[in-house]
């Protein structure tokens, strides 16, 4: 199960005309951004990545408009962990767990999870909250995940798994971003 204590969220490479084409588009933004202010009420690191921004363009507004002062880690590898200024940051986190969404699942969530996975540490992918360009690369990229070892997620059960207790004023501000 994730801890509130142990978990840090990767968001990967919500950029541009492709987080608009991927399958499921509208769906999967939404279900970030619950996801991004449920862990911000929770207090939990996010880390921002940027696959090649020049090209791509910067992730999309609906998200950024969430992240105040932080700015993205750009990158030019698909997996975010060949890139050091992304590595040095999760360590910093000191956090053991790491929750993973984003596009392309079999691209650039698959291999940065994967090289998650091969440093020893606990990831969860956001099922509900990944996508792809087509509905089966998405399926592919999650099935590949969840069979190396990866465990699945929504973004509903992260958010309560990581809250733990209802009737708290958490709870009351949970409610409001998931409902």
């Amino acid at each position: 199960m994730l801890n509130r204590e142990d978990t840090v969220f990767v968001l990967v490479d919500v950029q541009g005309k492709l987080a608009r084409t991927v399958a499921d588009s509208e769906q999967v933004l939404e279900r970030l951004e619950k996801l991004i202010r449920g862990l911000q009420v929770l207090d939990i690191p996010i880390i921002w990545l940027e696959q090649y921004p020049e090209g791509l363009g910067a992730t999309v507004p609906e998200l950024t408009q969430h992240f105040g002062g932080m700015e993205p880690i750009p990158k030019m590898t698909f997996s975010a962990c060949k890139n050091d200024t992304f590595i040095n940051k999760l360590q910093s986190t000191g956090r053991s767990q790491v929750l993973i969404a984003g596009v392309e699942a079999h691209v650039c969530v698959y291999q940065t999870a994967m090289g998650l996975h091969t440093m020893n540490y606990d990831v969860h992918l956001v099922k509900d909250a990944v996508s792809s360009r087509t509905e089966s690369d998405r399926q592919i990229g999650i099935q590949a995940m969840e069979q190396a070892g990866m465990k699945g997620t929504s973004v509903e059960m992260a958010l309560y798994e990581l809250m733990e207790v209802a009737g708290t004023d958490t709870f009351k501000q949970m409610l409001k971003i998931i409902k």
